[in-house]
């Protein structure tokens, strides 16, 4: 599966050629025993793991898979234009013999590929301000943020992450996270043409274990919270903490700045200080007693927002605030402000733009996306129990009358949250409708029957099970009073649902917008 579409937009138009020789002098490549004398010679202009992807001049990496071998499809890469192969050993014992292209060969190439890329494309990172965000909820907003604050201050931006992928100001849909490491090297090398000054980045866990983003360094990572989620790749809490962690070594990242209102938080800055790493802490919420470098104080919420001060322990103060609701979204406007601010921006100089700006309030897809106002109807991403119980939590206080939540778990994920996504579920909300999410290959009944089991042990909400999401949706707008709020979370921006392998086209935003006009009669706000 890729992470980016094959779109010119993320590819650079006219990457400088790169002898084969050279490459393989860095990388301590060889070439395989029957590539014919003359290959260091050859020239290749980029690099690629789909041969389906495959430019004229481009190398084709061959990567073992879990049931084909991607040597299999060197062939239709070269017939594609492919100049060069590189695969590992096993991989160049099933290459033709009459492949027609020169073959080099490593033991490892998705460890190698990132580099690859790299050298490929002239090192394009090192030409970029470079910014990180990784942790469990928030970490599309706070990428927003950042790249907002960047944009105010009049530079021309890069980013990449779960909902789009952008490049000057023109974007395409994402469909990972984090993209894969050839693909990111590309991307970065075409941001750099296009003139881009920074790159803000999403870097997921999973990213971080399986080396995507090598052999990126950041100029500044920034770490939101940690709470129970993909536990079916990590195994443990502690082995998800541990691929966060990552980011926040030499290695990685020359700063960091870490929110430290939870343990996970503290026990970080800990660490990535123990490892050598530059990090500063972040109190948002934490008490008086926690240390920290930044602290957020004097806030003020009410119905456009929420204003606040963000002070350095020397002394330089920030006073912004947010329209997006919620004590979640104060924490992730004060990391990214901090994070900015930590890149060597001048407080006075990012007070201006943000003042000029109107604060950090940039639109997110699908996360805390008011559509309606009476009822109050919101499409919120939240999947985890945490980020559920955030969202739920920021929206009692303004709510009049019932507080309905629909929602579901995706399949062939951590099991072990359903039944607490149900339980936050029913102890917040008034109303709890359960539906499905992404069942994948899993039975959609069965995953219901999990969350319901959480729900229905809470007393005092009305919980109800609709299978179908475009249904569920379409009855609590319907069935909303005027002043409810009906929060539709779990999916957020995404606009697929797979259900037994087969992708169904399911955007909640559009499902809302048309209960709504039905409610109405006519076009809603």
């Amino acid at each position: 599966m890729t992470a980016l579409p094959d779109n010119d937009l993320l590819r650079p138009a006219a990457p400088s050629p790169q002898r084969l020789g050279d490459l393989a002098a860095t990388l301590d490549l060889a070439p395989a025993p029957a590539t014919a004398d003359g290959w260091a010679a050859a020239e290749v202009r980029g690099v690629v793991a789909d041969n389906r992807r495959v430019r004229g001049g481009e190398l084709f990496a061959a990567i073992g898979g879990a049931h084909v071998h991607g040597a299999r499809f060197a062939p239709a890469a070269v017939a594609a234009g492919a100049a060069a192969v590189l695969t590992d050993p096993a991989g160049a014992g099933l290459l033709p013999a009459d492949l027609g292209v020169p073959v080099l060969v490593t033991p490892d190439v998705p460890a190698v590929l990132g580099r690859l890329a790299a050298a490929l494309y002239g090192e394009p990172g090192r030409a970029l301000g470079t910014f990180a965000v990784t942790g469990t909820n928030g970490k599309t907003t706070v990428a927003f943020m950042v790249d907002h604050a960047l944009r105010a201050l009049g530079r021309t931006t890069g980013l990449v992450g779960t909902v789009e992928v952008r490049v000057a100001g023109r974007a395409v849909p994402a469909t990972l996270t984090t993209p894969q490491p050839d693909e990111l090297q590309a991307l970065l090398a075409a941001m750099v043409e296009a003139g881009a000054d920074d790159l803000v980045m999403e870097v997921s866990s999973h990213a971080l274990a399986l080396g995507r983003v090598d052999p990126l360094v950041y100029d500044v990572a920034g770490f939101t919270n940690l709470t129970q989620d993909h536990l079916d790749f990590h195994g443990t809490l502690e082995g998800y903490f541990q691929a966060k962690a990552s980011l926040f070594t030499p290695r990685r990242s020359r700063r960091g700045v870490v929110l430290v209102d939870d343990d996970w938080g503290r026990r970080l800055v800990e660490q990535a200080r123990a490892d050598g790493a530059a990090a500063v802490a972040l109190a948002v919420a934490a008490p008086a007693e926690v240390p920290a470098d930044w602290r957020v104080g004097d806030v003020r919420a009410d119905a456009t927002g929420t204003a606040f001060t963000l002070t350095h322990r020397d002394g330089r103060t920030l006073r912004t605030a947010t329209a997006l609701p919620g004590g979640f979204n104060l924490a992730n406007a004060a990391l990214a402000a901090a994070m900015v601010l930590e890149s060597g921006v001048d407080v006075a100089a990012l007070q201006a733009a943000l003042d000029a700006a109107g604060g950090l309030s940039p639109v997110v897809p699908g996360r805390m996306e008011q559509l309606s106002e009476r009822p109050r109807v919101i499409v919120d991403f939240a999947h985890n129990t945490d980020a559920l119980a955030q969202a739920l939590a920021a929206l009692r206080p303004a709510t009049a009358g019932r507080l309905v939540v629909l929602f579901g778990a995706a399949g062939e994920r951590d099991r072990s949250k359903r039944p607490d996504m149900g339980r936050v579920a029913a102890e917040a909300a008034d109303v709890v409708v359960v539906t499905d999410d992404d069942p994948h290959d899993e039975p959609p009944a069965q995953i219901r029957a999990e969350v319901l089991a959480g729900a229905r042990a809470v007393s005092g909400a009305t919980v109800d099970e609709i299978p179908s999401r475009a249904e569920a949706i379409r009855t609590v707008v319907l069935g909303a009073g005027d002043d409810d709020t009906v929060l539709v979370a779990g999916r957020g921006h995404e606009t697929v649902q797979e259900i037994a392998g087969i992708p169904y086209h399911l955007d909640d935003r559009d499902e809302v917008r048309a209960a709504l006009a039905s409610r109405t009669g006519g076009p809603t706000a």
